[in-house]
């Protein structure tokens, strides 16, 4: 646990989110793996054809799920986990942002990136900066 001198007001609040995003990414992540092709088939676009490619990004999303869950307690001293998801939350947009505006996507899947991302970067960029604060990114 952070120790209380160190402790931001905001870190019960940035703890719990960092669960719900935990759990979220949790349950995102077993909904592809185990209903691959539903976000397609509500979309309205052609199924993929190796929807195994898929649900393998299911599973990389869950897996970050968990790591969040663990880092929760403690995210300045599980700050790696947070960078990386952080990063991940940054580049997956402007993907989804490229293919949608060439018409290669559904808008339908801004509202998952808005879920999936848009809605994380303000707290994980709050909990980096704690993070860095306290002791730096590489101590």
């Amino acid at each position: 646990m952070i120790p209380n001198k160190d402790k931001s007001i905001l870190t019960p609040f940035l703890q719990k989110t960092l669960f719900i995003a935990g759990c979220y990414n949790i349950i995102w992540g077993a909904w592809v793996i185990i209903i691959p092709n539903s976000l397609f088939e509500w979309s309205k676009i052609e199924l993929p054809i190796y929807s195994m490619i898929w649900q393998s990004v299911g599973l990389v999303v869950g897996v970050y799920g968990l790591g969040y869950i663990v880092a929760a307690r403690d995210y300045v001293r599980h700050w790696p986990i947070i960078l990386v998801g952080f990063l991940g939350k940054l580049g997956g947009p402007f993907g989804i942002m490229y293919h949608v505006f060439f018409g290669e996507l559904s808008s339908v899947f801004l509202i998952v990136t808005l879920f999936n991302d848009l809605i994380w970067w303000v707290p994980f960029y709050i909990m980096l900066k704690q993070a860095y604060h306290e002791h730096g990114f590489l101590k």
